[in-house]
């Protein structure tokens, strides 16, 4: 095709007045590399009023790395046997943790600013409400998840989004944690603003009865059976307020009985302080009834009443609680039956008050054992669990499990549930492992059950300890919790193999679950000449927003010995793109939050236009560019991608004038392939992307508009 001279413009503008409805985040579109494409507001219906998504989120990359990195991925492929030679020397040290491959990001610390930055944005373009910080391991990570507040809050001051925190705390000895937390982040009020609130309260995921030092009975020699119109009690005396009191009640492994638990004032006969209606309960696990407030020390009675199926109380037969009895029918009993009690006064009060609690359920398998608690990782079909009202508040979403047939195994033994595995079985498709069919199961799952609340597992683990056994199996090499590619569980994009597939479906399944909002329609065609008055501008609609501030700049230590990983692309920030027609011309113009550098730096404020919204035609769908090629302070080039190719050929020389913070492009419509139809199409503006052919430098280097793959869609 010749070479025509177009109006192809750049002008400088000033701010254009009142704003126009600005695109919402959840209407910008992208196809990932697999070919799939966001659903949009006609497949997911519109914005559901309060559901919301968590993700797990890891703090531990660097705190215990002095040397490393070392790569499952990259030993393996220079060895394929050394998973049966543990003494190889391609194998770090045992115990060491291992990465189970390279993050988009580098082996990075998770101190790092610039990444920081990139996972709140990501994660906010996802529409990710909340990160939970794993500190199972009873290391809080401090000087970690301060850099992380430090970081996020920054984005916020200069107008950007993040997620809210929370942590998971031990599962079976959560105090320290929580009392290292309560004493470090919560009670001096650092970054409230930051802090994730479930029932009006930040929200921490401990076993509340786990936390104060509990007192009762724990010895039992007998579980006594409760029968149908009978009722089994045990008295107590307090001589603090009273907080919790519950008991341990055995079901013979039966999986479906029930109960009912009250507490009392007084005796068998006083006041019902609070009652709670139990199904499916667990063997022989704690059942603790939560007073609404704080009851005086006094005398109280706890019953178990109502049976459906076996279901008891463990007991003894001798008097070993001095403070209480035991009691059948409502008269005293021998010995004594099991109890736990926490009360208030130990100087733990405001604590205890201060979080909303949700125990976490460590288990695949078993679901919840009560209300109130929350899951991290399940096999499908994941349970509901629910809250104390009996409202569906939670489901777990995974993206790989380390479970091998109904025991907890390690990732790196055969047939634990890796990113392939679906309906009981691992797709042995050369795409499954990519496609995440684990994940869209149980993503299905979780809309089929809808819930008020999904957490998925995970974003950034990336790393996994080297083990000889685990479990009671051995195995010359083990990796628990990551392995490979395949069978590991973070959705952060990696270094080649899926590269961001897990991240653009997370987008897509947050859509389906939470709805998305209606596109705002264009304004009405208008006519902007060369010289049209910035204000113009202020009547053209949609407005498209990027994210301030968001220009690559980054300059920080790496994993292990690695050195530091510099990149100082960033240069024009680009914070917001509009685009006018008329019958001859369709007008792009983009905006910086600084001048904009001159054309001749690298890499030069790409256009690139989507005309089909087909990514098997163009490169990455993009068949057009403007300013690939810039010949002078006037004219630039359009060019257009004929294959798939990173390939572009001259469709004509256009003139252009580029001046302060804002340029506008105006292309004749037959250019496009648009005279005499209606202006639909995909587009995004990109400023120095360090790799020519590579869309993952539209995420890691200089800026894009909008962010990583996502396009802005104008259709009329």
């Amino acid at each position: 095709m010749r070479c025509v001279a177009a109006a192809l413009v750049i002008l400088l503008t000033a701010a254009c007045g009142a704003q126009q409805p600005v695109v919402p985040a959840d209407t910008v579109v992208a196809t990932d590399h697999l070919g799939r494409a966001l659903p949009t507001a006609a497949e997911c219906g519109p914005p559901k009023a309060g559901k919301q998504v968590g993700i797990f989120y890891f703090l531990w990359l660097g705190e215990h790395a002095e040397q490393g990195p070392w790569d499952i991925a990259k030993i393996l492929a220079q060895d394929p046997q050394a998973m049966s030679k543990p003494d190889s020397p391609l194998w770090g040290p045992m115990y060491v943790a291992h990465h189970w491959g390279e993050p988009l990001f580098g082996y990075y610390r998770a101190d790092d600013p610039y990444v920081l930055r990139k996972h709140a944005q990501m994660l906010s373009d996802a529409g990710v409400d909340f990160v939970v910080f794993d500190v199972t391991n009873n290391f809080t990570y401090k000087p970690w998840y301060l850099a992380l507040l430090k970081t996020w809050s920054q984005v916020r001051a200069e107008g950007g989004k993040t997620p809210q925190v929370a942590f998971l705390t031990p599962f079976w000895q959560p105090a320290r944690a929580v009392a290292e937390l309560w004493r470090d982040l919560y009670q001096p009020g650092i970054s409230p603003d930051l802090w994730y609130r479930l029932d009006g309260k930040p929200l921490i995921l401990a076993d509340p009865d786990l936390i104060a030092g509990t007192s009762g009975n724990t010895q039992q020699d007998r579980a006594t059976e409760l029968t149908a119109g009978h009722t089994l009690g045990q008295s107590f005396h307090t001589d603090k307020p009273l907080l919790e009191a519950g008991g341990s009640f055995p079901t013979w492994t039966e999986l479906n009985s029930a109960a009912t638990l009250s507490l009392r004032r007084g005796g068998p006969t006083g006041e019902v302080l609070v009652t709670e209606r139990r199904e499916k309960l667990a063997d022989n696990a704690w059942w603790v009834l939560r007073l609404p407030r704080a009851e005086p020390a006094g005398d109280y009675y706890l019953e178990l009443s109502q049976p459906t199926g076996k279901v008891g109380w463990w007991s003894h037969g001798t008097d070993v609680f001095p403070a209480g009895e035991a009691y059948a029918d409502g008269r005293p009993a021998a010995g004594d039956r099991t109890l736990r009690l926490v009360q208030g006064g130990d100087g733990q009060d405001s604590l205890r008050s201060f979080f909303t609690w949700r125990k976490p359920q460590a288990d695949y398998f078993q679901g919840p054992t009560g209300a109130d608690q929350w899951c991290w990782l399940e096999v499908y079909p994941q349970h509901v669990y629910r809250n104390s009202r009996g409202e569906k508040e939670m489901m777990g979403v995974g993206i790989a499990q380390n479970a091998v047939d109904r025991r907890l195994g390690a990732m790196s033994e055969k047939n634990s549930k890796g990113r392939a595995w679906h309906d009981g079985a691992n797709d042995p498709a050369p795409d499954a492992s990519d496609r995440g069919l684990n994940g869209i199961e149980q993503w299905r799952r979780a809309r089929e059950q809808d819930p008020r609340i999904v957490f998925v597992t995970g974003w950034n683990e990336w790393i996994a300890g080297r083990f000889p056994e685990f479990a009671g199996v051995k195995e010359p090499v083990m990796f628990v919790d990551e392995f490979d590619r395949e069978h590991s569980r973070d959705i952060e994009p990696m270094v080649g193999g899926h590269r961001d597939a897990f991240y653009y479906q997370l987008v897509g399944e947050i859509r389906r679950f939470k709805g998305v909002a209606t596109p705002e329609a264009p304004s009405a065609p208008k006519s902007l000449s060369l010289q049209a008055d910035p204000a113009a501008w202020a009547s053209v609609a949609p407005t498209y927003r990027d994210d301030a501030h968001d220009e690559a700049h980054r300059n920080h230590l790496g994993y292990g010995r690695l050195p530091a990983y510099v990149n100082e692309s960033g240069r024009n920030d680009i914070v917001e793109a509009k685009l006018a027609r008329d019958a001859d011309n369709v007008t792009f113009r983009v905006e910086t939050r600084e001048p904009i550098t001159p054309h001749n730096g690298e890499r030069w404020m790409w256009l690139l236009i989507d005309i089909d919204g087909q990514r098997a035609t163009g490169w990455e769908g993009y068949d057009f560019i403007v300013n690939r090629q810039v010949t002078d302070a006037a004219t630039t080039t359009l060019e257009r991608c004929d294959g798939t190719a990173w390939s572009w050929t001259p469709v004509g020389q256009v003139g252009y004038r580029a001046a302060g913070r804002q340029l506008v492009v105006s292309i004749p419509r037959r250019l496009l392939g648009l005279a005499g139809k209606p202006v639909r199409l995909d587009f995004k503006w990109v400023d120095h992307p360090l790799r020519d052919g590579d869309i993952d430098s539209f995420t890691t280097d200089g800026d894009a508009a909008p962010n990583g793959r996502f396009n802005y869609r104008f259709a009329e």
